[in-house]
């Protein structure tokens, strides 16, 4: 776009991205993002996709071994607490208006 004699082109202080400002309108009429350093490039993408789908993989394999021995350990707590509950001594529970 052809560049008008009243707009001036600025960094900004903060992202270093490049302001066109109109000096007649008092306002930003274009910007351009600044480059950024941290994306990653075009040829890194496989790699990328690939261990994002072994972590995934990994995730869900931890998952479903968690929920294949849930069954197990809430039986063995349920054992546990009827064991438990043979042992205590049977007493008659204290009611709020026995308090009184």
């Amino acid at each position: 776009m052809a560049k008008l004699k009243s707009e001036f082109e600025i960094d900004c202080p903060c992202c270093s991205a490049k302001l066109v400002v109109d000096a007649n309108l008092q306002r930003v009429v274009r910007h351009s993002e600044p480059p950024s350093a941290d994306r990653p490039e075009l040829d890194d993408a496989q790699r990328i996709l690939a261990e994002q789908a072994a972590k995934r993989e990994a995730m869900f394999q931890k998952s479903f071994a968690e929920e294949k021995t849930r069954g197990d350990a809430l039986s063995r707590r349920f054992e546990e607490a009827l064991r438990q509950a043979r042992d205590e001594p049977i007493t008659k529970p204290t009611r709020d208006f026995d308090l009184d």
